[in-house]
């Protein structure tokens, strides 16, 4: 069985990396390179850098800060935000990233995960789904959640499985920065109708909502923030807590 992975996020505004509850409220969670040369000393799989206002702002990921963060850690690091043509993704890989991240702008233009995949390979291309439930339909949303779609998340991740896209990051805006565990109805359904990987967000608040994400949600890979920004948890504890739960793991 492939190892699970545990994921960092930073989502980045003005500068800084901030934490918001259900994508609003944004808090100061520290210094972009600060959390990043943390992250690279700790047993963190990957690294999610995402620059959340990017596409509300109609303007580009800041270069110079992927850059930096690039050159602070050594393990795959995913960029996102803003990114809306090939030629951008290529700007991003040449400043370090290993994937990109794409939502707002493959909802409009899915052709985009296609001409990205051709040209980079689909391992460097995650698919960004950010969710909200409406009834019982978890419901795509754009622009950092803002904007709703008319795309449901099951129909939408299997369509972006079939344009190219290697993996998906799948979040709950219900459950985002609530801490109350993961939304493990939509992420099951979604992980069970692809095939590739599929990373559980929004709503980590303790170690069992990690080991409920990979065995109720049948997620790939747990990302989180709260809970390693403001040093909750190590990514040491949640790998060894994993590991004891029968969760196989890298340490």
């Amino acid at each position: 069985m492939l190892a699970k992975r545990i994921i960092p996020c930073l989502d980045v505004t003005g500068g800084r990396v901030v934490k918001g509850i259900n994508f609003e409220g944004l808090r100061d969670a520290g210094s972009i390179l600060e959390q990043a040369r943390f992250y690279n000393g700790e047993l963190a799989d990957e690294l999610v850098f995402l620059d959340i206002s990017a596409s509300v702002e109609s303007r580009k990921t800041t270069l110079e800060e992927v850059l930096k963060v690039s050159g602070e850690v050594f393990m795959p690091l995913t960029v996102g935000g803003g990114i809306n043509s090939v030629e951008r993704a290529r700007e991003i890989f040449m400043h370090g990233a290993d994937k990109v991240s794409v939502n707002t702008a493959v909802v409009k233009e899915p052709e985009l995960i296609s001409r990205i995949a051709e040209k980079y390979g689909s391992q460097a291309v995650v698919v960004a789904i950010d969710v909200k439930k409406k009834e019982d339909r978890h419901m795509v949303h754009t622009h950092s959640g803002k904007i709703p779609t008319p795309l449901e998340a099951v129909e939408w991740a299997q369509m972006v499985q079939e344009l190219g896209a290697g993996e998906i990051l799948l979040t709950s805006m219900d459950r985002d920065g609530t801490q109350e565990g993961y939304d493990n109805d939509i992420l099951a359904k979604v992980s069970t109708s692809v095939h590739i990987p599929v990373i559980a967000s929004g709503g980590a608040g303790n170690l069992e909502h990690l080991y409920e994400g990979f065995t109720r949600g049948k997620a790939d890979a747990a990302l989180a923030a709260s809970i390693f920004h403001f040093r909750q948890y190590s990514i040491r504890q949640a790998k060894q807590y994993l590991r004891d739960r029968g969760i196989p793991v890298r340490l």
